[in-house]
This record gives structure tokens, C-alpha cells and sequence, in this order.
């Protein structure tokens, strides 16, 4: 142990030194600033005890580590791309200020760049680990301090008819802030990802006919599940990923009528819920009251009761649906029963960590919501009408002047195998 804590400073030491020396700049290549030698006809390089090309072309030191928290996979929006949908974990390996310009993600055969996170948008996407998850406002670098990890919120966009690539590249533009004297600027590759093909599990929607607000969804604006990062018996997870909170929306887009501060004013209160596929139910969980504070946020619950009474069903090996929220006493099914897609599974309540009546659905990788890793799906049919523009958050609809949302029609379309994007508002109807 001693040795290995005295080796990462001198580790570090010396990656600082190597990009003094190399200078990392953007437009230089590394093996430009490298000594040249004679290669024998056989390869070998006098000295060099070993096989011209032993490493990959263009290895070299980095600042940056990265890592992944998920296997990537695409899947259909209701915008008419394909997203790909994940985060980069970035660790500054120095002792000196790291400043980030820029972050690429590639197709690694083409080299065609599939996002360029500038700095226009970089303050709010990629986050200091512990921070607020939805950035500092305004535009510009963001600068990771030695030691320091941060998270990139990624989510490339595809046109519909484009081939999702097999593996991408990471690409990092920036610069080692010394105390004295100028930056060593440096472009450099920082990992890359095999990318899932899928498709995406198709299911059905989990609630009754009726008109609902998508509240909190996938996927590139900063929302509670989508930004969810969770640290569980350590791991670094986001379980929320893909999740949905479903609400009732009449026919004037409203959520709520009359007193905001009773559960029943709330259209969603008691809605029933069904499966979205079939499967074993393998948690039920009821008996946790509904919320008390209407419309204010509740107390933050214990782990154990975050997603309030709720059921999770195993749809395939290793893949879970939850339904969460559920109203006291209204659970119908018991662990090891087998049911159907649309099967009445429960009502929809506000338990657990929920200030007005949703339900929360998503798919995840085990039978408990922690920890467990979310995974995307789409909805196999379903009507688009629209979506509320404004950014509200689902803990502050009851505290709205009144129950209307702000509503921006589309031209309703009925759309199948998709996952309806953040704020988007469908029709679902089961004779269709």
C-alpha cells in the first residue's frame, strides 16, 4: 500500500511532465514531437525491444479518465430521432486545473461527429459530481480541478434513417492550467463505447384510455430522472434514466380543479394502472400512506420507500418494469403472481417520495429500484397531441395559479414503437 500511494503522485508528476514537454496542442500530432528512428525490414526498432507498432497510433498520456455507467442503446422519440442516451464520467488525473472546451462524441469508424457539446451548452451538461445535476447557467468552459470527476450528460440524436454505429469515440478539447505561464492546450481522444443495437423493448402503456402529461422524461433537458444520479452501495447509477410520471389531464389541459391542498382534486388520484407487459411480479409492496403535504414537497422518505407502495414485474431475464406511487390498500397482485398485459395491477396514489398523484414507470436492470440500472423502451401505440412547453416541474403543479398546464398542440399523430420525450402529452385509447 505504501508504494502504491506514493507512486500515484509521482504517476501524476510525471503526466503533467509529459504534456509540458509534448505540449498537447490541438492542431499537433504526437508523434510529430516523438524522436524518429530506423525500423529494420522486420520491424523492430533497434532498442526498442519490440514490434514497431506495439501500440495503438496515437496513444498517449491524458489528463482525463473516463468512464461509463451504462451500456448505451438507442431508441425512437417522438421527435423523429433516434437517442442515444448516457453519461461520461470524467476524472481530472493531475494536480493541476484541468479546463474543458469541449466534448465530442464520434462514430468510431467514419470519425463523423455525432454531438459537439460547446461551450454554449457545456456549463449545463457537464456537472461536478455532488453539484446540482443541472449545471451553472450561461455559456463557456467549465474547469475540473485535480482529482475532481464530473459527469457528462450525453444524448446523441440521430435522424431516423441514419445506421446507429456499433462503437463511438470520445473526444476532449481543452487545456492543463498551470500557475505560470500559458495552457497547454490538448484535443485528444478519451475512450470510446460499444454501443448496444437493440431495439429498445416495446410495451404497452400503463395507463387507462385518457389524455396524459409525459412529466420528467428522457431525454436531453435537465429533469429529476434523467439527471437522477444515484451512488448505492457503490455504484454509480442512474435508475431513473428513461422514467416516466404519468398525470391526467382533462380536456382544457388541466391537472387539478379546486382545492390543490386535497388529494382528490388531482384527475390522476385513483386511475387505474395496467401492465405494460406481461410477466411474475416478483415486489409488491403496499400500506405506505399517501403524501401529506399537499401541494408542498414531502419529507425525503427513507431509501426503502422511495417509490411508495409499488409492484415490479420481470418482463424477460434481468429486464423489470415498476409501477410506483400507488394508493394505500389498492395493490392487486402479490409477489409470484403471473399477469397479463392489462391486467389492473393497482390505483394511482402519492406515496413515498411524491408530492401530487403520478404514477412512476420505467424499466430497470433488477427487481429493486436501488440499485438497479434504467434501461429505454417504447410504447408499442399510442396518440401524440402535443406538449407543454414550459418547463414545470412535477413537484410544483400544485402549487400553479390553477390547474392549466400551458399546451402547444401538434398535429395529433398516432405513433408507434416510441418513447415520448419530456413534457410531451398523449392520448391513449385501448380500442385503437
Amino acid at each position: 500500500m505504501k508504494t502504491l500511494s506514493r507512486g500515484i503522485p509521482r504517476i501524476a508528476a510525471m503526466l503533467v511532465a509529459v504534456l509540458a514537454v509534448v505540449g498537447c496542442t490541438a492542431d499537433s500530432d504526437p508523434a510529430e514531437s516523438a524522436p524518429t528512428t530506423d525500423a529494420s525490414p522486420d520491424g523492430v526498432t533497434p532498442g526498442a525491444g519490440g514490434q514497431l507498432g506495439a501500440l495503438d497510433e496515437g496513444t498517449r498520456f491524458t489528463p482525463l479518465m473516463s468512464s461509463l455507467i451504462t451500456w448505451p442503446m438507442p431508441v425512437a422519440g417522438t421527435d423523429d430521432k433516434v437517442h442515444i442516451t448516457y453519461e461520461l464520467l470524467l476524472t481530472n488525473a493531475t494536480t493541476l486545473p484541468f479546463q474543458l472546451d469541449g466534448l465530442e462524441v464520434a462514430d468510431a469508424e467514419t470519425g463523423a461527429t455525432l454531438l459537439a457539446e460547446g461551450d454554449e451548452r457545456l456549463p449545463q451538461n457537464v456537472t461536478k459530481l455532488g453539484a446540482s445535476a443541472g449545471g451553472e447557467p450561461g455559456s463557456g468552459s467549465v474547469v475540473i480541478g485535480p482529482a475532481e470527476t464530473w459527469i457528462a450528460w450525453l444524448d446523441v440524436q440521430l435522424d431516423a434513417d441514419t445506421a446507429v454505429p456499433a462503437t463511438v469515440e470520445h473526444h476532449a478539447q481543452g487545456a492543463i492550467v498551470p500557475p505560470e505561464g500559458d495552457p497547454r492546450e490538448f484535443d485528444v481522444m478519451i475512450g470510446t463505447a460499444a454501443i448496444d443495437p437493440g431495439p429498445a423493448t416495446a410495451v404497452g402503456v400503463p395507463v387507462a384510455d385518457g389524455i396524459w402529461l409525459m412529466s420528467e422524461g428522457c431525454c436531453r433537458d435537465d429533469t429529476h430522472h434523467r439527471r437522477g444520479f444515484a451512488p448505492v452501495d457503490g455504484q454509480a447509477l442512474v435508475p431513473q434514466r428513461f422514467a416516466i410520471d404519468f398525470y391526467l389531464l382533462d380536456e382544457e389541459h388541466r391537472t387539478w380543479e379546486g382545492d390543490p391542498s386535497q388529494i382528490t382534486s388531482y384527475f390522476t388520484y385513483r386511475q387505474p394502472i395496467v401492465a405494460a407487459a406481461a410477466g411474475t411480479v416478483v415486489r409488491a409492496l403496499d400500506g405506505i400512506p399517501n403524501t401529506e403535504s399537499l401541494p408542498e414537497p414531502p419529507p425525503i422518505p427513507p431509501i426503502e420507500e422511495t417509490v411508495g407502495n409499488h409492484v415490479v414485474v420481470e418482463i424477460a431475464p434481468g429486464l423489470y418494469t415498476l409501477y410506483g406511487h400507488m394508493d394505500p390498500g389498492s395493490v392487486r397482485v402479490s409477489v409470484g403472481d403471473r399477469v397479463e398485459k392489462g391486467q389492473e395491477l393497482g390505483l394511482i396514489g402519492s406515496s413515498g417520495n411524491s408530492t401530487t398523484p403520478h404514477l412512476h414507470f420505467h424499466l430497470q436492470t433488477a427487481e429493486t429500484f436501488f440499485p438497479s440500472d434504467g434501461v429505454p423502451y417504447v410504447f408499442d401505440e399510442f396518440e401524440l397531441l402535443g406538449w407543454v412547453p414550459e418547463r414545470i416541474w412535477d413537484d410544483d403543479l400544485g402549487l400553479q395559479p390553477t390547474g392549466v398546464l400551458p399546451f402547444e398542440e401538434f398535429e395529433p399523430s398516432v405513433r408507434q414503437d416510441e418513447l415520448p420525450l419530456d413534457r410531451t402529452v398523449i392520448r391513449v385509447d385501448a380500442q385503437d
